[in-house]
């Protein structure tokens, strides 16, 4: 990168290593006897496990220095931004349990959002090879 970005780096490692880390949770939460769990297996299938997959693709283009990477990246969050905050607010109302699944969920949510509004920004486009 010809140009240093705060945070691009850390970022992107760290993307790589959640990524691969969901997937075996994404396993677990499924196969565990949770009363919501049609709800978990749908949510699986649908958007997470696509998300943790597209979010290892954009992480390695992120780490070869893609424009195609940053473009994953915003997708790959966008996609856990759509599953986990709905899917977090309604485990909420329906089992209140803040500091289980549905805490995790949100807090996943919120933490995506500041990834993908980091990600959004202009200088990342501009800098990286095509």
């Amino acid at each position: 990168m010809s140009k240093q970005l705060r945070g691009y780096w850390s970022l992107s490692w760290i993307g790589l290593f959640s990524n691969v880390i969901a997937l075996p949770l994404i396993a677990y939460v499924v196969s565990s006897g949770d009363p919501l769990r049609i709800a978990n297996i749908s949510i699986a299938i649908s958007l997470a496990w696509p998300s943790a997959i597209v979010g290892i693709v954009a992480s390695a283009g992120l780490l070869a220095e893609r424009k195609w990477g940053v473009i994953m990246s915003i997708v790959a969050t966008s996609m856990v931004i759509s599953a986990a905050l709905p899917y977090g607010i309604v485990r909420l109302l329906l089992e209140d349990d803040l500091f289980g699944l549905s805490g995790i969920s949100l807090l996943l949510a919120i933490l995506n959002i500041i990834g993908l509004v980091y990600w959004v920004l202009p200088i990342h486009r501009r800098n990286l090879r095509l």
